[in-house]
């Protein structure tokens, strides 16, 4: 599964992995549901004001535009969700990462009559499964993909770690962070150090010292330890 890197605002690399299609078709599954239930909804009451759809079109068609637009208005104003999205975990994101304009949204809601309604969604699974990368025509023509807000660590990498009671911090500037910040540098620091990989310590350590501006006196290695030490500490005290 392809995964696309974020930078915080602290400049940390954050992973994020591409949607996995049975989540997608789960969502559009939820979706179309929603979309079916507000269509029926809508006929029973103009009935139940005894109001003929073929004679008030104009109408029928005013009160079908949410159903029509139920896409692009969901995405663009809940962060790339909707209600099928939020419900498994995933979102709508340009392919750095960021979030999309409306324009990103628009193209790729003009792009799914042919992606998936035309083909009854064939088309769009299986460009997804031939590109790789999570895209289906309307995300490769607005240059978007959908990923997963679902976060997979084990045991071994998950953020707290059990400190002794006599334990002192070192450094109160480590609360700048995040958890999701400082699991990812922790992350990176386990994996230097079990690949013998300096390179990764000393950019690690430059990092830190210029987002907690700190001059440490231990060598690299030990300050990144300490670092993630201390916010444990810090935050479960909190």
């Amino acid at each position: 599964m392809e995964e696309f890197q974020i930078e915080t605002a602290q400049n940390v690399g954050i992973h994020q992995q591409v949607a996995n299609i049975g989540d997608r078709i789960l969502a559009y599954l939820i979706d179309s549901v929603i979309v079916f239930a507000y269509m029926i909804s809508m006929i029973i009451i103009l009935n139940a004001l005894d109001i003929d759809m073929f004679d008030s079109w104009a109408i029928f068609l005013l009160l079908s535009l949410p159903a029509f637009m139920y896409y692009i208005l969901f995405e663009t104003f809940w962060d790339g969700k909707t209600i099928g999205k939020h419900v498994v975990k995933i979102k709508v994101v340009k392919l750095d990462g960021t979030k999309p304009a409306f324009s990103n949204y628009l193209i790729r809601w003009l792009l799914r009559i042919v992606d998936v309604t035309i083909s009854t969604g064939g088309i769009a699974v299986l460009t997804i499964l031939i590109k790789g990368n999570g895209q289906r025509l309307g995300d490769i023509a607005a240059g978007t993909t959908v990923i997963t807000e679902k976060t997979k660590v084990s045991i071994q990498e998950t953020l707290m770690q059990e400190l002794p009671d006599n334990y002192v911090p070192k450094y109160s500037q480590v609360t700048v962070f995040s958890d999701t910040e400082i699991q990812t540098i922790k992350n990176l620091y386990d994996k230097a150090v079990r690949n013998g990989q300096h390179n990764i310590i000393l950019a690690l350590q430059k990092r830190l010292k210029l987002v907690m501006q700190v001059e440490p006196v231990e060598k690299p290695v030990d300050f990144v330890s300490t670092v993630i030490k201390d916010y444990n500490y810090y935050t479960q005290k909190m």
